[in-house]
Parts: C-alpha cells; structure tokens; sequence
C-alpha cells in the first residue's frame, strides 16, 4: 500500500476519493459541473468522464436542468450527500487514528546533507529532517506513512522516493473495518507503528511473526534535539 495513503470509499473497481469529494462540492457550491470544474484548475471533459464512471459505481450523484427561468445547472443527489458524508467520517476516523499513532526512535546524527541527516538508531540508519546543529535526536513518524512491503517485493531505491528501508517482524495486529494498526519489531525499544488498509493486510498476509520491510520517505520523519 501507498504510505500517507488517503480515504477512499470503493464500489466495484471504481474508488472515491478526496479529489471525487472535492469535485461533488465544487458543483454544490457552483451550481454546475462546468463552473466547478473551472474552479478546481480541471478540463470539463475529464471532469465529466470522472463524474460518468462515479455514477456507473455509486448511482447517481449529479441532478441535470436545461434551460429554463433559473438558466439551468447542476445540483447534489441525496445520494452524493450521503457518500460525502460517509468519506468525511472514514476519513475523520483515518486522521484520529493516525494523529495518535507515532513511533519515536532515538538516535545520533553522522552526517548531514543541508536540512537532511542520516541519524544512527538502534533500528539502522535512518535519514531524516533535524534541527540544524543538533547531535543526537528524537525522530517521530507518524504510522500512515509508513509502507509495508512482503520482503520480496521490496522495490528498488531508486524506484521510489521512500529510501529509509526498515526490516523486521510483525508482533501484533489492531485490525479494524477499513484499517489495520500493525506493530513491526524493527530492533528499537519500541515497535514501529504502521497504518494499513485491511486489503494491503490481506494481501500482504500480515500476522504476527510475518517479515516484512518498512520504507518512509526521510521527509516525514523529523527529528527534535535532545
């Protein structure tokens, strides 16, 4: 799965995410799917062949008028109300669980490269973000931006931006209706915390004592002087 992955409702094949719900509020606001499209810097075409496939999934969502007194427009179904509402709450749980979900790995800076710096921990080196003239430091890294990797389909560095690799073990599994909280034993005193979709678990086949290869970008890890 995709680190700092986002909420995302699926029918089907078809997945609604938050430029969907950015594009259904547009046309609330705007009062037409042109307009809306304007607003949000996208072509109507590409705008309309998304709201198209939307529709085919999840029903119908935008309610057309010709002509007329008022001009015409475009306006919400209840349906569309009712998927907008159902992404807001999946995504408000996905924040709440992961605001609370950090690890903290204290190490020693050894090199530095302008803002970036390798730190040693005891989990391996780590690049992250640190204060300038900072010796040793506490790094935080917030659990959805963790990926999980099966340790034989770990992709190369230079594939990806996410060039911190972690291994390690899964010691246990908090599993949810759309998310999985994973604990990964990666040699520090505590475990690396990582957020999961329920399908990536799945596919991944995660359970305790599964390897697995934790990457994250050096970005969204930070660290504080200590």
């Amino acid at each position: 799965m995709d680190a700092e992955f986002d909420a995302r409702l699926h029918e089907g094949d078809v997945s609604f995410d938050a430029r969907d719900a950015a594009l259904l509020r547009a046309v609330d606001e705007a009062g037409s799917l042109n307009a809306a499209a304007g607003e949000l810097g996208r072509s109507y075409a590409r705008a309309h062949e998304r709201l198209t496939a939307l529709e085919a999934a999840f029903g119908p969502l935008v309610e057309r008028t010709r002509g007329g007194a008022g001009g015409g427009g475009s306006e919400l179904t209840d349906g569309a109300r009712d998927l907008l509402a159902r992404f807001d709450r999946l995504r408000a749980g996905f924040d709440a669980v992961a605001a609370v979900e950090e690890t903290v790995l204290d190490g020693r800076v050894t090199e530095r490269d302008g803002e970036l710096a390798a730190v040693e921990t005891a989990a391996g080196t780590v690049r992250a973000l640190v204060p300038p003239g900072a010796d040793r430091v506490a790094l935080t890294l917030r659990a959805d931006a963790v990926t999980l990797h099966a340790p034989a389909e770990v992709p190369d560095a230079d594939a990806t931006s996410a060039r911190n690799r972690l291994a390690g073990t899964v010691t246990a599994l908090d599993r949810g209706a759309a998310v999985v909280r994973v604990a990964v034993d990666v040699g520090a005193d505590d475990p690396l915390a990582a957020l999961v979709t329920t399908d990536s678990a799945d596919r991944l086949g995660l359970e305790a004592g599964a390897s697995v290869v934790a990457s994250f970008k050096a970005t969204a890890t930070r660290g504080v002087e200590t």
